[in-house]
């Protein structure tokens, strides 16, 4: 899980270095801090949040299919 949304990260920053991806899993959830850089936020959220949306979607799919639940969190 954290691979695909690490893709899906890489491909929106410009500073492919400054991004870290930390994995909390608790006994019903998966917890995915994603920490870009500054400047790489804007992409990362897009224009009224729907860039972010969309990729909690996606996580969201892929989680269902592990039969768990994630929560991703934007930290800058």
């Amino acid at each position: 899980m954290k691979d695909i949304l690490e893709t899906i990260i890489l491909n929106l920053v410009e500073n492919k270095e400054a991004v870290k991806i930390e994995e909390e899993q608790t006994e019903k959830e998966v917890i995915l801090k994603v920490t870009v850089e500054n400047s790489d936020m804007g992409r990362v959220i897009g224009k009224q949040g729907r860039i972010a949306k969309s990729i909690r979607t996606v996580m969201k799919s892929v989680a269902a299919k592990e039969g768990k639940k994630v929560s991703v969190e934007f930290i800058g």
